[in-house]
């Protein structure tokens, strides 16, 4: 089910205050729930070499709770994610956010990050910390870690959380094959395979430059979901941006045809960029997953 764009209901003047203060302005009308952040605890995920220490913060509460999957190379402080905390907590439900190794406040290194790396600390995360129905919210890269999430959370059949649903803002499946790969010219294919990493400029954050390795373009194909039916065993809101750089909303589309046709919506925000975190993307985000409970 394809649905245009359109207001929200939803209330936004906590969350509009919050994304003030992410950007280092103050509001003295905010809750203290949404001032004071937690401080983090810390899991560890691995053995050996691979062993490393993952930064969790789990607000507890009522049910269902949300667990939230982040972006390559973003951490759980961003606009959207602190929003979404806040909403949690205004409204007495638990959340759950983390970093993935290599990002924010994890440990490790980022160049030695895989897909399958960042779902192992996923599942970890969602086994030690998620009690109850959760609403998994997954944001580009995050949006094909919640749908493999929720494709090994069928495989383990825990009877301590289930999903309840899945939202997924620009999501990212398939990416280190659709949309870097086979969208890399010559030379960066032979410096990937010859040198093992290619350092690709950013345009976001401080602008520096991140490296795309061999490790992670291999080690995705392991992972890839747009080839075959996509069974999730809970309903879907997908958010688009059409004027998304990054993922392009046919990716959106052939998410969703590879999706069961039943309670799966996908809304087309016309003038939406990648990050959908202004405040009216931040009201249409909060919506769907108050939608699905």
């Amino acid at each position: 089910m394809l649905r245009k764009d359109r207001p929200s209901v939803v209330s936004v003047d906590l969350y509009c205050a919050l994304i003030d203060k992410a950007a280092g302005k103050s509001d003295e009308s905010m809750t203290e729930t949404a001032v004071i952040e937690q401080e983090p605890a810390f899991i560890w995920v691995g053995e050996g070499d691979g062993r490393r220490r993952i930064a969790v913060r789990a607000r507890a509460g009522g049910s269902p709770g949300l667990i939230w999957l982040g972006g390559f190379n973003s951490d759980m402080k961003g606009t959207k994610a602190l929003a979404l905390d806040a909403w949690a907590a205004e409204h007495g439900r638990g959340c759950v956010r983390f970093d993935y190794s290599g990002h924010g406040e994890s440990g490790g290194a980022f160049i030695d990050g895989t897909i399958g790396r960042w779902l192992e600390e996923s599942v970890a995360v969602y086994e030690q910390f998620c009690r109850g129905p959760q609403v998994a919210i997954g944001s580009s890269m995050g949006g094909w870690m919640a749908l493999l999430l929720a494709r090994e959370i069928a495989r383990r059949a825990s009877d301590q959380a289930s999903l309840a649903g899945l939202v997924l803002i620009a999501p990212a499946p398939d990416f280190t094959e659709q949309l870097m790969w086979n969208g890399f010219s010559p030379e960066v294919r032979e410096e990937i395979q010859t040198k093992g990493v290619w350092m690709r400029p950013s345009q976001y954050g401080d602008g520096a430059p991140y490296p795309i390795t061999r490790a992670l373009i291999e080690e995705g194909r392991n992972h890839l979901l747009l080839g075959s039916a996509i069974e999730v065993g809970c309903p879907v809101r997908i958010l688009q941006g059409a004027q998304d750089p990054d993922v392009p909303w046919q990716h959106a589309f052939a998410l969703a045809h590879r999706l069961p046709a039943e309670d799966v919506v996908l809304t087309m925000i016309q003038d939406g960029d990648h990050r959908l975190s202004r405040v009216q993307d931040i009201a249409r985000i909060i919506a769907a997953v108050a939608e699905i409970g």
